[in-house]
């Protein structure tokens, strides 16, 4: 019997494991987010904005997680940006994939304009082909779904770089590169309020970009902190002047003091497949390893 996959998304899913449920779901959220930024540039999107984050890192760069929502940043501050305006060439980009979805536009007056991007995950499953057993085990119900989030009042001091990628399409995307990325992700370890619940994935991707070698630039950082630093203003302390390296090894030091450990893991052992990979994590293995930032002045 002839395959009913998209041949596009059948060569996609060549790439993952799809040997239990819960890694089929993720590669299929993964191909539908690709899908969703294939529509977004035919539709002129990247003119206006830039891809960053977590699932920038996993697409373009090869972070080795997988990450739920798609994150952007205006080129240049709109309050009145309209992310309906790309509403429908998104949909168009999936339906031709074979993947009926609905989009939900959150109104709001926030800086950040987000939507959700829906679909039935069985059928979804159906569509690539999955096992049976697979489909049974996400019931009828369930949707997959994709956030997608603009900060429309960014802080700048960024740079950028155009990325093309070739499939279920080629297509271009601009997003910021891996310096100022490492940036954004500085800014959200320094300044996120935890509370009981740490992000254990900001702490796995600044493993990663130590791992890897790459600099943190430092202009575009402090252009983040002078916006906002709610971990900060929560403790009734200002960040009164310019981050250099000392100063920023030193704020890490105060946040690792503060990292509940185990609770980090639980939030990010769902997004690796390798859950080994956390055993070393420890306060001594996060003091040491910050030492080895490599800085962009």
């Amino acid at each position: 019997m002839p395959s009913t996959t998209h041949p596009a998304i059948a060569k996609m899913l060549e790439k993952y494991d799809l040997s239990t449920a819960d890694k089929t779901y993720e590669a299929l959220r993964e191909i539908l987010q690709e899908i969703v930024l294939l529509g977004l540039s035919r539709a002129g999107f990247f003119g206006h904005a830039l891809f960053y984050g977590g699932t920038a890192l996993r697409i373009l760069y090869g972070l080795d997680r997988f990450s739920e929502d798609l994150d952007f940043s205006l080129i240049v501050p709109d309050e009145s940006f309209d992310l309906s305006v790309y509403e429908d060439a998104v949909i168009e980009a999936l339906h031709s994939f074979g993947f009926e979805v609905s989009i939900q536009i959150k109104k709001s007056d926030s800086i950040i304009k987000s939507a959700f991007v829906k679909g039935n995950t069985s059928q979804h499953l159906i569509n690539i082909e999955a096992p049976e057993d697979i489909v049974k085990a996400f019931g009828q119900g369930r949707l997959v779904k994709i956030k997608l989030e603009v900060d429309t009042q960014p802080p700048l001091d960024f740079e950028s770089e155009m990325k093309t990628l070739l499939v279920p399409s080629p297509f271009t995307i601009k997003t910021m590169t891996i310096p100022s990325l490492f940036a954004g992700k500085m800014h959200a370890i320094l300044c996120r309020n935890w509370s009981t619940r740490p992000k254990g994935r900001d702490w796995y991707d600044l493993v990663w970009y130590i791992s890897h070698g790459y600099e943190l630039d430092i202009k575009h950082l402090n252009a983040r902190v002078q916006q906002s630093c709610a971990w900060q203003e929560n403790q009734g302390l200002t960040i009164d002047k310019d981050l250099d390296r000392s100063y920023i090894i030193e704020l890490l030091k105060s946040r690792i003091d503060d990292l509940d450990i185990a609770a980090a893991k639980r939030d990010v052992e769902v997004f690796v497949s390798d859950k080994r990979v956390l055993e070393i994590w420890s306060r001594d293995f996060f003091m040491e390893i910050v030492q080895q930032i490599k800085f962009k002045l």
